[in-house]
C-alpha cells in the first residue's frame, strides 16, 4: 500500500521516514519530495509497505503525531491522474 504523509518537518529525509515506518512492518520505499529548484524538502512524500495490514497499522500509529514539532498527517496515496496531452492555456 503507499501511502501519502504531509506537514514533515522540513529536516525530516528518506532515512528518518522510513525508521519512523519500520516500527509496524517492512517499508518497500520511502521517499520525501524535495524541490526541484532549490534541493529542499517540500514537507511531504510518500511510503510504500507491502502488506495493506501493516500499512494500516502505520496509519493508525503515525496520523497526528507529533514528529519535530510538527503534526505529521498520513493517509492513503491516491492514484495520480492521467495527463493528456492536449492541454489548453
Amino acid at each position: 500500500m503507499n501511502m501519502y504523509v504531509s506537514n514533515l518537518s522540513f529536516h525530516t529525509g528518506d532515512d528518518d521516514l522510513k525508521k519512523l515506518f519500520e516500527q509496524f512492518g517492512a517499508v518497500s520505499s520511502a521517499k520525501v519530495i524535495n524541490d526541484r529548484e532549490t534541493g529542499r524538502s517540500r514537507g511531504f512524500g510518500f511510503v510504500e509497505m507491502g502488506s495493506d495490514e501493516e500499512a494500516n497499522q502505520a496509519i493508525k500509529g503515525l496520523n497526528g503525531k507529533d514528529i519535530d514539532g510538527r503534526s505529521m498527517s498520513v493517509s492513503v496515496a491516491k492514484e495520480k491522474p492521467a495527463r493528456s496531452d492536449n492541454k489548453r492555456w
